[in-house]
């Protein structure tokens, strides 16, 4: 993959931070900033119910398939190559339009969907579930078409379903009840790592401004996500890193001093520590795709 410009894709919908398209229809009005690597600073569901070609996220690959849905947290790069003309639709949302109370901090932040760092779920959707999704997106496009009565309480119905639906579709969802105090917590951590993990590299950074112990911030993170904080805070450096070498052309002195570190060798070990491989033999990985 060849390093191109990275546009940042702000909200653009008047009345709700929610839009809901035909791949069609992104296809004929969105077609400029599809043309090159982007990232969007909200949340994205996109369904491919028929088409081919590649679609990139991050730093994996992957080909095109049927009734499959892919899932994009804030700030992911992604970049869609269709072969020909693609069936499918295009949900995008903020994570305040969805209210985050305690059932829906779960939707997107405890069962794996969104926020996961490692990957980017991949989620093969049923025969039989497709059509109960199909339903649903079809009553958003209807709704989000019109301006009716309390349309955004129906719209985020509606997209509550369907995420719902979504989950059960994914092996890996394992949604538990949590203490909402918990899930206040993990909502404030997560929220300040995604400000502040170029400079902020110790749970006890994070524990300090949250009032609370580093101990217990670890503990509490690990019973809402399945990883404790440390975890979270060295997986979003790495892939910040793996985003920069990817969709730049920049040295790995450069983007260890994005990242906050001055020794670029500490930096060298900590991307090999924490990801399995050499920063070197990643990027030579990636000019083979």
């Amino acid at each position: 993959m060849t390093a191109t410009p990275v546009l940042d894709i702000g909200r653009s919908v008047a009345n709700v931070p929610f839009e809901i398209h035909t791949m069609d229809w992104i296809a004929q009005n969105r077609f400029q900033q599809n043309e090159v690597p982007h990232r969007h600073s909200y949340f994205v569901i996109i369904w491919i119910k028929n088409g081919a070609g590649v679609h990139f996220i991050d730093v994996d690959k992957y080909e095109l398939e049927n009734n499959t849905v892919y899932c994009l947290t804030p700030g992911q790069i992604h970049l869609l190559k269709a072969d020909g003309p693609v069936d499918g639709y295009v949900i995008s949302f903020t994570a305040e339009f969805l209210s985050l109370n305690e059932d829906n901090f779960n939707l997107l932040f405890n069962t794996g969907l969104f926020y996961t760092f490692s990957h980017s779920p991949v989620i093969k959707v049923s025969a039989e579930m497709a059509d109960d999704m199909g339903g649903v997106v079809e009553k958003m496009m209807k709704e989000y078409a019109n301006f009716f009565l309390l349309r955004s309480e129906i719209l985020r119905g509606f997209l509550k379903i369907f995420l719902i639906y979504l989950t059960r579709q994914f092996e890996g969802a394992e949604p538990h009840a949590q203490q909402p105090r918990n899930i206040e917590l993990a909502k404030k951590f997560l929220s300040l790592l995604e400000k502040q993990f170029a400079t902020k590299k110790m749970v006890a950074d994070y524990a300090d401004q949250l009032a609370v112990t580093p101990n217990y911030l670890n503990e509490v993170i690990k019973k809402v996500s399945g990883f404790p904080a440390s975890h979270h805070i060295q997986q979003r450096i790495v892939l910040e890193a793996k985003r920069q070498a990817a969709y730049s052309d920049v040295s790995m002195k450069e983007i260890a001093w994005h990242l906050g570190f001055d020794d670029v060798a500490h930096f060298s070990k900590f991307f090999k520590n924490v990801s399995g491989s050499s920063f070197s033999d990643f990027r030579k990985e990636l000019i083979t795709r």
